[in-house]
């Protein structure tokens, strides 16, 4: 079980708690996406409030595969 759990979690520049408290307490802002490089879709988020919700509750469901492409990535 650890060794799956190693392939699907990579480590690199993105911390994964740190990105998860972000997301939870500062996620309608898009702090966790300006954290992860995303500055776009930061941006989209700030100015529309998660995009009304519904991109915030995305990054709940998603967030842990964002941060390995982003690290996988560099």
């Amino acid at each position: 079980m650890d060794r799956e759990a190693d392939l699907r979690f990579r480590a690199g520049s993105v911390n994964y708690t740190v990105a998860w408290v972000l997301l939870t307490f500062l996620g309608f802002f898009g702090v966790h996406r300006f954290y992860m490089g995303k500055w776009v879709t930061g941006i989209v988020y700030l100015c529309t409030a998660g995009l009304l919700g519904i991109g915030y509750l995305y990054d709940f469901w998603t967030l842990n595969d964002q941060i390995t492409v982003v690290n996988a990535s560099g």
